[in-house]
């Protein structure tokens, strides 16, 4: 008998545990943010390398404190994507990460295809907005626009905790 109320302690105890597991990794940790009109949406350009925020509408986003990688967001322009391509510096290996199923306006899986099929287009955000983090911007022909954060090649070395690359600032504290 002691045995059957250990083992069903312990099945709760997991059950318990794996779903406040899912409640922190899925929404405890993401806030939505408010835009701010400074940096929401900005993409370095070609001329200057200086980020240069550009037009846009109906900004929703999330991000979480307890990963760089985690902010997502959404938006529209109506800034031309030929006049993007010409102005703003193209981001050469995006990788949009996948958001919580409850952020509906962020589908990574169609935004990956779309850029695979050049059916939109990637332009760098900010470069280093955290150490080894970049924001990428992409654009679709109609207007919509996502970002979100993707650890760079400098972040992918440091953080398997190798050393810094050749090129890559250093980081900070070291």
């Amino acid at each position: 008998m002691l045995g059957k109320i250990i083992a069903g302690a312990i099945v709760i105890t997991g059950l318990a545990a794996g779903v406040a597991m899912y409640y922190l990794q899925v929404y405890h940790y993401y806030e939505t943010i408010e835009a701010t009109g400074t940096n929401d949406v900005e993409m370095t350009l070609l001329v200057t390398e200086q980020p240069e925020p550009i037009l846009y509408d109906s900004f929703e986003a999330i991000n979480a404190t307890s990963s760089p990688i985690r902010y997502r967001a959404c938006f529209t322009t109506t800034q031309s994507l030929s006049m993007m391509k010409e102005t703003y510096v193209a981001f050469e290996t995006p990788e949009p990460l996948v958001a919580p199923n409850w952020f509906s306006c962020f589908d990574a899986e169609e935004i990956g295809y779309a850029l695979e099929r050049g059916e939109a287009l990637a332009f760098m955000g900010t470069e280093n907005i955290e150490y080894g983090i970049d924001r990428v911007v992409a654009v679709f022909p109609d207007g919509r626009g996502y970002v979100w954060h993707q650890i760079n090649h400098c972040g992918e070395k440091v953080f398997n905790g190798e050393p810094t690359p050749e090129g890559c600032p250093p980081k900070p504290g070291y």
